[in-house]
């Protein structure tokens, strides 16, 4: 069997580098992508922002009370874009089988390669330099023989690392993670997870893998393997990707209008700050409410030309919002989701959290 050798590269603080490196007057300084200091959801932090606990999704105000002198940026996703289409020209020098995950992140698979080279580490290095040398932005990158576990290496050596799991590793290093770090696991999840006394890899070991299923549904046979360090997976070239979304439980059930209306807004403009990660441009929105005892509504709206504007995407979500308005029941879950990218109307059910 051939063992595959796959590349997951992912952009360090991709936004704010690239602001800082535009404006060099922010080298250096905190910065938030997105919001401002009096209200808003920030989309990416730089690292010097990130030391005072400054992160993405992070309302302004929270931010701003971490990180007083936190300078706020408004985004500029086309620019974004455009340095992605850079990045991913370095990453066809060396592969064309590559699966963009989103503007700053992708799995590349160089087990045949175009420069014919053996060493997955020594491309994946050549990556980097290239990122750095001709775009001036650093780069962190996985090397390992599946999906999952070239993910989790790329995140072990923030920022600029470069970090391997070689295929005798898999298990071990499995056996050892933290299973909120599960690439694929959510906060829910992981919540159930911990009740059943789950906190580590290696305790999925003790479960068969019906039990698993019977537990976490399909997602339970993606555990029970990866548990093991298997991934089968192949990377996806030119990955379709049918909708955006976000979505939120909460450990309280919501029913009072005005919680109700804050707590949207925060979940749309994180669906808005996902949306724009993506090199795509829907017609559709939806928005989800999962009630207290388990039934669920959905509200959609479809237009004839693409969602391009933060403005056009907050009145259609606040549009949505009053539709379901006054509540019914109380609500334990919203959700907002972007789909029709290719201008199709139907609009489809949005995705659970695995």
């Amino acid at each position: 069997m051939v063992v595959r050798k796959i590349i997951h590269v992912d952009m360090d603080a991709f936004y704010a580098s690239v602001e800082q490196l535009d404006n060099p007057e922010l080298k250096g300084k905190p910065l938030a992508v997105g919001g401002n200091a009096e209200r808003g959801v920030i989309a990416a932090a730089s690292y010097e922002a990130r030391k005072f606990g400054v992160k993405s999704a992070m309302s302004s105000k929270m931010a701003t009370r971490m990180c007083p002198d936190l300078i706020f940026v408004k985004p500029n996703f086309k620019r974004y874009k455009e340095v992605s289409q850079k990045i991913h020209e370095i990453f066809r020098r060396y592969s064309d089988i590559i699966e963009p995950l989103a503007l700053d992140e992708a799995f590349i698979d160089v087990t045949e390669n175009k420069l014919d080279l053996n060493s997955a580490t020594f491309i994946a290095q050549s990556i980097k330099n290239d990122i750095h040398n001709e775009l001036n932005l650093t780069a962190s990158a996985g090397v390992s023989y599946n999906k999952f576990l070239a993910k989790m290496a790329s995140d072990e050596d923030k920022p600029n690392g470069l970090f391997v799991i070689q295929p005798h590793e898999g298990a071990g290093y499995v056996e050892q993670l933290k299973i909120e770090r599960f690439f694929g696991v959510g906060k829910v999840t992981a919540e159930k997870m911990h009740q059943l006394g789950i906190f580590y890899g290696r305790d999925l070991l003790k479960y068969t893998q019906s039990q698993l299923v019977d537990l976490f549904g399909k997602g339970g046979v993606f555990l029970y393997e990866i548990a093991r360090g298997n991934d089968n997976r192949k990377v996806v070239v030119d990955r379709e990707r049918k909708s955006i979304a976000a979505e939120r439980t909460f450990e309280k059930d919501i029913f009072d209008s005005v919680t109700f209306i804050e707590t949207a807004e925060k979940i749309a403009l994180e669906t808005w700050n996902r949306y724009q990660r993506y090199d795509k441009e829907g017609r559709s929105i939806s928005i989800k409410l999962k009630f207290n005892d388990f039934t669920q509504i959905t509200r959609s709206s479809t237009i004839t030309k693409p969602i391009d504007q933060l403005e056009l995407f907050t009145d259609l979500t606040n549009k949505l919002t009053q539709q379901v308005l006054p509540l019914i029941k109380p609500v334990r879950l919203i959700g907002f989701q972007v789909s029709s990218f290719n201008g199709e109307d139907e609009v489809r059910q949005l995705e659970i959290e695995f």
